[in-house]
């Protein structure tokens, strides 16, 4: 057996779901990587993956691949790069268990991402917030929900998968008033709520009841909100809200947007970048939603 196959087993079971405890989108988003390359390295060797190993996959054919991702399948540089950098992860955990590779690897690793012009960051002005905040029906359990969701998310700039998975335990609305959330990495943080939002989730917590397991912006029957429905009713509130606001119609809103606003407010506010990125819960020095 070649090194290769037990390296992708262990990097899976023991690098990405032990050691890392990455998020099943994490995963699948390695494996999609790793089969294309797979696949790729069959083509250019004529060798089925099976029978591949570790040197069939060096720099040049690396290199290859992702030139191949850009032209022939067609990927932008921001999704080149994402592939790289699951490369480059396999790779340093394979320097650690292989080191008779070890310049192989180092070459791997020494293969730069492109760089891209990237597109300002759009955000919502106070104005734009108030129009989005005051869109839902608040005579109505659903607009209740909604309004206390879009308050939580334009404060806090969670993430849409931090949005979804909270519970109704998430909340701390007493003395120092936060909620917690499980970021990236699994990484758990608490996020300051002002007075205004801690309103807002008094209200719906009593309103939402329930045990403190159960989801804090459920649906109809209890289940957790989704991805999907959060872009939904916030594009359907976003149309109700450029109607008072037409601003909004030239703007295309998503539940990053939110988190882009939280941000932006935050740095008006004269909040250093990197209170900002622990806020946000990036992992670099500077969020990435700025």
């Amino acid at each position: 057996m070649s090194a290769l196959a037990p390296t992708l087993q262990a990097f899976f079971t023991d690098r990405l779901l032990t050691q890392r405890q990455a998020s099943p989108r994490t995963v699948a988003a390695y494996r999609d990587t790793l089969r294309l390359l797979l696949r790729f390295a069959q083509h250019r060797t004529g060798r089925p993956p099976c029978r591949l190993d570790l040197a069939d996959l060096d720099a040049d054919l690396v290199v290859a691949f992702l030139t191949h991702l850009e032209h022939g399948r067609g990927n932008s540089v921001r999704t080149r790069n994402a592939r790289l950098a699951a490369i480059h992860s396999l790779f340093r955990f394979a320097a650690l268990h292989h080191p008779e590779h070890a310049e192989m690897i180092a070459r791997v690793l020494d293969i730069p991402t492109n760089r891209y012009a990237r597109a300002l960051a759009c955000f919502l002005t106070p104005a734009e917030v108030d129009a989005l905040l005051a869109a839902p029906d608040r005579s109505t359990w659903l607009g209740r929900r909604d309004h206390a969701l879009l308050a939580l998310a334009v404060q806090t700039g969670l993430r849409v998968s931090e949005l979804t998975s909270l519970t109704a335990a998430d909340p701390h609305l007493g003395d120092g008033p936060h909620v917690r959330c499980h970021g990236k990495g699994r990484k758990e943080r608490a996020t300051p709520l002002t007075r205004q939002t801690v309103a807002v989730l008094r209200s719906w917590t009593h309103e939402r009841a329930g045990a403190a397991s159960d989801p804090l912006f459920p649906t109809r029957q209890g289940h957790p909100l989704s991805a999907d429905a959060i872009q939904w009713l916030l594009a359907k509130h976003v149309t109700t809200a450029a109607r008072s606001c037409p601003s909004l119609r030239g703007k295309n809103v998503s539940p990053h947007i939110l988190r882009h606003t939280c941000a932006v407010n935050l740095l008006r506010a004269g909040v250093d970048i990197a209170t900002i990125a622990l806020w946000c819960g990036s992992r670099g020095g500077r969020p990435a939603c700025l």
